[in-house]
């Protein structure tokens, strides 16, 4: 094995880890930061523990699919290198057009490749993967659109995310032993609140991890340059990396579809993705988190905005009314409905529900950076056989 060769695959699988660390870490803590309940470098911390936990448990089912049944041989070092140089071309150019990189995709498109040259590729697995990538975006819509139409309103009215001004804990060092109280202003909703944030955040690290720790560092797995461990640790170094360094900003502004709601909102958004990208990693499918983020969010929003109209009209487009942000961003309803039931006056309308330049964007990118990583993939192990064996 070439020492050198092997630090460059290192090389760019911490590439490829630090990326991932900017932009999931920006995901699972950019609500919570930016409403002042954690700070930056605690959210950071805590992230690079569960991103470790989700690729040390549910991701080593994702780094075998990877590393062994999309391709019916090993990924040689030489591959593997360049395997991992597609895949970070693809982080590039996502963040190049300002987009959430489909990470488990362009993976899954770069080592497709290498088995479409090779006569290696298993339809079977791709097969597999490709028909879970067409489900999960249609599920994180319609569960967003159930929850936005029949129960955001009294959850919103029951489960109101608050802050108050001042620290959420307050220490008293009068005595010997100092003791922790409640802030000046903090209630204990507030401190409830706190904690199922702090949770859920936890909960979508542990998923980024599962779906995100194997894309980093399967191919070099797959014919022994790494032993799985040792590249579990490897990955989660470099996306704790990542989320210490570029994520501070993504935690600022990450992305207007978490950021420009509640809190609330974000929760049910962050709750659904993880739980989609847990299940699916649980049975070895690599799936993007971002994927399910994004259809959640528009479906939560047009649930919540047509929640005036029937569903009937809804789906045959028997109604003028127009669907906006502002079904997340409007104050709780006068008259709050039971859940299931149908809402008499329209929602108030504020902005827009979302850019439909924006999801064009997205939905464009989860079929062109695969793609892209296919055929780049495709065309140099065709032109260079030696490298793929």
């Amino acid at each position: 094995m070439s020492f050198s060769l092997l630090f460059l695959g290192v090389a760019a699988s911490i590439f490829v880890g630090f990326n991932i660390g900017g932009s999931s870490t920006g995901i699972a803590w950019g609500p919570a930061v930016g409403a002042g309940l954690i700070r930056k470098t605690t959210a950071a911390a805590v992230m690079t523990f569960f991103v470790f936990l989700g690729g040390w448990t549910v991701g080593r089912n994702v780094m075998d699919t990877l590393a062994g049944d999309i391709i019916t041989a090993p990924i040689t070092l030489e591959a593997g290198v360049a395997v991992l140089a597609f895949i970070g071309l693809g982080i590039l150019v996502a963040n190049v057009f300002g987009v959430p990189v489909p990470t488990s995709m362009t993976t899954v498109g770069a080592i497709a490749g290498l088995g479409l040259a090779t006569g290696t590729l298993n339809f079977q697995t791709i097969g597999r993967i490709v028909s879970w990538w067409i489900v999960t975006p249609i599920v994180g819509f319609w569960v967003g659109a159930v929850i936005g139409r029949y129960f955001y309103p009294e959850l919103n009215r029951r489960f109101q995310v608050v802050t108050s001004e001042g620290p959420l804990l307050a220490v008293e060092r009068g005595g010997r032993i100092p003791t922790i109280r409640l802030g000046p202003n903090t209630t204990r909703r507030e401190v409830v609140s706190t904690a199922v944030v702090f949770v859920i955040g936890c909960y979508m690290a542990f998923s980024a991890g599962a779906s995100n720790v194997p894309n980093a560092v399967a191919p070099l797995v797959s014919d022994g340059a790494l032993a799985p461990d040792t590249a579990i640790v490897l990955a989660t170094l470099a996306i704790g990396f990542g989320g210490f360094t570029i994520a501070r900003r993504t935690m600022e502004s990450v992305g207007g579809e978490l950021s420009d709601i509640p809190l609330l909102a974000a929760l049910i958004v962050m709750l659904t993705a993880a739980t989609i990208t847990t299940a699916l990693s649980y049975i070895g499918i690599p799936i993007s988190l971002v994927m399910a983020t994004v259809m959640t969010i528009v479906g939560l929003g047009w649930g919540r905005a047509t929640r005036p109209i029937t569903a009937r009209q809804a789906v045959r487009g028997e109604t003028d009314t127009e669907l906006s942000m502002g079904a997340l961003k409007a104050e709780p309803d006068t008259e709050i409905t039971r859940i299931g039931e149908e809402e008499r006056a329209e929602v108030q309308n504020v902005g827009s529900l979302f850019n439909p330049h924006a999801v064009a964007k997205y939905l464009s990118m989860w079929i062109i950076g695969p793609s892209m990583s296919l055929a780049l993939s495709y065309g140099f192990f065709l032109v260079f056989p030696f490298v793929g064996w």
